[in-house]
């Protein structure tokens, strides 16, 4: 990857008008950070909260987590506090159109990568599938892997700031060492902690994964209807004048693709 790619976020992070990137690229911004699209997405829906360059901090500060925790506790939370109420709006906007693309919600992940290969700090914010053609090596899947540990989730840094002092100092050096083997563990389904011997076949238990996920909300959805009619029924009034309105229930209207949009990195 070549050193412009690997600045790109942080070209994004000083630019004064966010409003000035592509609509391709921009999601939304704010005063303090901006979302944009993950340009190759590890899951159906995936983006990326970046704050922007604004004093106290500078560009080198900003550089990843690490960087950032070296900073004044105090700033440094607010900083991160900032990114989690982003990363809820967009969470919002995930939600709407997971509902309006498959008729489900499902979970949606906050969180940071403990060595990213990204300069700039940024937030992944990304629904819990992994399902994208954009997934093809052992070490994007672990990066994101929920349980493993490189993948570090927002709740988990926000509470280290809780923490003793002696904790925060240690787990905030977030060593390389530490954290790079576990890009080579064995995969396993991140739902099930199934074992699979290579790319491919996880993927495909992936899919298998959430296509029996949307089977069951599906009949789960198709259930609550029918429950609906039934009581709607049980419920009317019998008709005494042809001037009396009919009462009947609101239909969810459901508006399903094959497939959404997806990443990789």
């Amino acid at each position: 990857m070549s050193s412009a790619n690997m600045t790109i976020f942080r070209a994004y992070a000083q630019k004064s008008n966010p409003a000035s990137l592509p609509p391709s690229v921009l999601l939304s911004y704010s005063e303090t950070c901006l979302t944009v699209f993950d340009a190759f997405p590890k899951s159906i829906f995936h983006f990326l909260v970046i704050p922007r360059v604004r004093p106290p901090f500078n560009v080198y500060q900003l550089a990843n987590l690490r960087s950032l925790l070296k900073c004044e506790k105090n700033y440094a939370k607010e900083l991160l506090a900032d990114l989690s109420r982003e990363a809820d709006n967009v969470k919002k906007m995930i939600e709407g159109e997971m509902l309006k693309k498959y008729g489900f919600r499902w979970e949606i992940w906050m969180g940071f990568h403990a060595v990213p290969s990204m300069e700039h700090l940024h937030l992944h914010v990304l629904s819990a599938d992994l399902c994208s053609p954009r997934m093809k090596l052992k070490k994007h899947y672990n990066s994101f892997h929920p349980k493993l540990g490189f993948f570090i989730h927002l709740s988990d840094v926000l509470s280290w700031f809780e923490a003793e002092s002696s904790y925060y100092k240690t787990i905030s050096q977030l060593k390389k060492s530490k954290y790079d083997p576990l890009l080579k563990e064995d995969l396993s389904c991140w739902k099930c902690d199934r074992n699979l011997s290579n790319m491919p076949k996880l993927k495909l238990h992936l899919q298998e994964e959430f296509d029996k996920l949307s089977d069951q909300e599906k009949a789960k959805a198709k259930r609550k209807r029918k429950r609906a009619d039934d009581l709607a029924q049980t419920s009317s009034p019998t008709r005494t004048s042809l001037n009396e309105e009919d009462s009947s229930p609101d239909r969810l209207v459901r508006v399903s693709e094959e497939q959404g949009p997806h990443s990789d990195n």
